[in-house]
């Protein structure tokens, strides 16, 4: 049996943490949620393995989402990378990772699923 692809989720919300994992365990992944950037940064440093990582932007802890990706992207810079925010997507073209994708809060799961299955059908492809 093929080993479903990894995705890091990154959201200190417990109620969201479970909508995320229900659409993407629905659509076809697994799922490792943390819920600070410094944890995920910790697991990936720490070798974990994963094909994506959805992270919320404003979180609890000193770190940001933003920062979590940037460390994220430098440890693999080809990484798929899907942003959720409520209130911070203004500051994403200036503080998002380069082909990564936003989602504003409330968003439909099934927006989701549709986003990480993108970045990982064209994750280490040179931009378009």
């Amino acid at each position: 049996m093929e080993e479903l692809p990894t995705i890091l989720v990154v959201e200190d919300d417990p109620d969201i943490q479970g909508v995320v994992e229900d659409a993407l365990t629905e659509g076809g992944f697994q799922c490792v949620l943390v819920a600070s950037a410094e944890e995920a940064v910790t697991l990936l440093q720490d070798g974990q393995k994963c094909q994506g990582l959805v992270a919320d932007i404003n979180l609890r802890g000193r770190m940001t989402g933003w920062i979590a990706t940037r460390r994220a992207r430098e440890m693999d810079p080809t990484l798929p990378i899907v942003y959720m925010t409520a209130g911070a997507g203004d500051q994403w073209p200036s503080q998002g990772v380069p082909n990564s994708v936003l989602l504003q809060k409330p968003f439909a799961p099934a927006q989701l699923v549709t986003a990480v299955s993108q970045l990982l059908n064209t994750s280490g492809l040179p931009p378009a």
